[in-house]
């Protein structure tokens, strides 16, 4: 599958099989999350990969009761541990992990799995139920599965509504 075929064909899987994801299929997506690029090279991010099933129920209880989530054979927990901002201005947390959470749902897509952003959680409580210190950023959850629903393709705005040239033009 090329990267565009990939583009094309993720999206938000809220309904996942119960077949695990194989361990070759996992590692080979946390190497595409490994190789993403990352602001000054720090390689910031840091994922807690969760396949118990408790632990799954737990974190589906602090995503807002989103019974998907526990649904899901793999969670991960997206961090970063650096407080480094660019000098743009904008801290490098939540882009450097969503740039490596972005590689993990492509990758998936070309193994035949699925993915979601989660970005409705209680903080304290996934710290709490996977131990992350308050030094590291908890960026995003992400589920990650074998999809049991059918891919629907989203509403996407016109290129012209959201592209410009030479200066802002909206």
């Amino acid at each position: 599958m090329d990267v565009m075929k990939a583009i094309e064909n993720r999206y938000s899987c809220r309904a996942y099989l119960s077949k695990p994801v194989e361990k070759e299929k996992l590692m080979r997506i946390l190497e595409a999350a490994r190789l993403a690029p990352s602001a000054r090279n720090l390689q910031d991010w840091r994922f807690v990969v969760v396949t118990e099933e408790q632990k799954r129920r737990e974190l589906a209880q602090a995503a807002y009761n989103q019974a998907f989530v526990a649904q899901a054979p793999v969670v991960i927990a997206a961090c970063s541990i650096s407080s480094y901002m660019m000098r743009c201005g904008q801290p490098i947390a939540p882009i450097d992990v969503s740039i490596a959470l972005e590689h993990i749902a492509l990758e998936a897509v070309e193994l035949g799995l699925a993915t979601c952003w989660i970005g409705s959680f209680l903080p304290h409580e996934v710290r709490r139920i996977l131990q992350i210190p308050t030094d590291a950023v908890l960026v995003e959850l992400m589920t990650l599965g074998y999809p049991a629903d059918e891919w629907k393709s989203p509403q996407r705005l016109s290129l012209e509504k959201i592209v410009c040239f030479e200066k802002w033009g909206f």
